[in-house]
C-alpha cells in the first residue's frame, strides 16, 4: 500500500522497554508492519498488554520506538513531528482533564495548542455535536463519565485532524450515550475522517469496522477486511432442538455434543471436512428426533479467541486453519 492510500503507515516498527528493578526488558511490539487505509473505520484490537496503547502512544509521540518508520498522513514522525502529529486526534482511553475548566475553556485551550486562530475555531459546533451544548460553561468536575468521555472526543477534533484515533471510547459509557457518540464519529467518517477504533466490546468492532488488526504478544497476528477475517474461521455450530428433552448429550462420535440450558444440543463442526446431513445422520442413530435446527456462524468473538488467547495453547497446524491467508 502506498503512503498515498495509508492514512497510517508503519514499517518493522519495534518497541522495547528497558528493564526496571521490578521488571525485566520487554519488547512491546515486534517488527510491526502495518497500513492502515484513507477512510477506513479500522479496528485495532488485542487482549490487554498486547501492544495496541504502545502503538497508539508512538503515533502520538508520548513513546520513542527502537526501531523501524511510521509516517502518519505522510508525514514521517521522525523527519516532521509537528506535522505527523497535527494530523491525528487521539482520544485516550483515561479520562485526564483539568476539572476546573469549563468545556468551552478547555477546547479553546486545546486549539489554541494547535495553533488554530479564534476566527477558525468551532468550538460550538463541536460541542453541540456531541450534545454538551449545555454544559458549555458549566466546570469539568460537575460532568459525568460518559460527558467527559465525550469532552475527550471533542478535544480531538479542534483542530480538524484527518485521523481520530479512539482508544477504548465507550468505556463505561450507557449505551444511549454510546449511541450519540458513535453517531458523531460516523459522521466525521461520513465526512471523509479516518477513524482508528481499540475496544474490548467485539461486537461493536464486528459492527462498525470495515478492516480489523488483531495484536497478541507485540505482534499484528491478522490485519484483513471484517467480513473476510470473520469468515476465515473453519468453525460452525450446529444447535439442535430434540423433540423430547435429554437428560443427557448424545454420543455423536466422532462428533462431540453438549447439552445446553434450554434442552438445546450445541454440535461444534468444521465445514470444510464434514456435512450438515452427516451429523443428523448420527443423531438420528442416536435415536434423536428433530424438532428444530439452526446453524451458528463464528463471529469476530471466536475468531480473536482463536488468534489470541488459544494462540498458546493449540498446535502449529491447528492455528493455521483459525488464521487468515497471508497472516504472520
Amino acid at each position: 500500500m502506498s503512503v498515498k492510500e495509508a492514512a497510517i503507515a508503519a514499517k518493522g516498527l519495534r518497541k522495547i522497554y528497558a528493564p526496571t528493578r521490578k521488571a525485566p526488558a520487554k519488547e512491546a511490539l515486534k517488527s510491526v508492519d502495518l497500513d492502515i487505509p484513507v477512510g477506513s473505520i479500522f479496528g485495532l484490537l488485542g487482549p490487554n498488554g498486547a501492544g495496541k496503547s504502545t502503538f497508539i502512544n508512538i503515533l502520538a509521540g508520548l513513546v520513542t520506538k527502537t526501531e523501524g518508520s511510521v509516517s502518519i498522513w505522510g508525514f514521517d514522525i521522525d523527519k516532521n513531528p509537528r506535522q505527523a502529529r497535527a494530523s491525528i486526534g487521539v482520544v485516550p482511553q483515561e479520562i485526564n482533564m483539568d476539572v476546573f475548566f469549563t468545556p468551552k475553556e478547555a477546547l479553546d485551550i486545546q486549539a489554541g495548542l494547535y495553533g488554530v486562530p479564534k476566527s477558525e475555531r468551532r468550538t460550538m459546533e463541536i460541542l453541540s455535536a456531541l450534545g454538551l451544548e449545555d454544559k458549555a460553561n458549566a466546570y469539568v468536575r460537575m460532568l459525568s463519565g460518559g460527558m467527559k468521555r465525550r469532552l475527550l472526543v471533542a478535544k480531538a477534533m479542534v483542530h480538524a485532524p484527518p485521523i481520530l484515533i479512539l482508544d477504548e471510547p465507550t468505556a463505561g459509557v450507557d449505551i444511549e450515550l454510546r449511541k450519540q457518540l458513535w453517531d458523531y464519529v460516523l459522521t466525521l467518517h461520513a465526512q471523509g475522517v479516518t477513524i482508528v477504533l481499540t475496544t474490548h466490546y467485539l461486537e461493536e468492532a464486528q459492527e462498525l469496522c470495515d478492516r480489523i488488526a488483531i495484536i497478541h504478544q507485540g505482534e499484528v497476528v491478522a490485519c484483513e477486511p471484517t467480513e473476510k477475517l470473520v469468515g476465515s474461521l473453519d468453525s460452525k455450530m450446529l444447535l439442535v432442538t430434540p423433540a423430547e428433552p435429554l437428560a443427557a448429550p448424545p454420543d455423536l462420535h466422532p462428533y462431540t455434543a453438549e447439552l445446553k440450558s434450554g434442552g438445546k444440543i450445541a454440535i461444534p463442526y468444521q465445514p470444510s471436512s464434514c456435512e450438515v446431513s452427516s451429523i443428523i445422520e448420527r443423531l438420528q442413530a442416536a435415536g434423536v428426533r428433530i424438532k428444530d435446527m439452526t446453524t451458528v456462524e463464528a463471529d469476530l468473538e471466536d475468531v480473536f479467541l482463536a488468534l489470541t488467547y488459544d494462540r498458546d495453547r493449540q498446535p502449529k497446524d491447528k492455528l493455521r486453519q483459525a488464521a487468515p491467508a497471508g497472516t504472520p
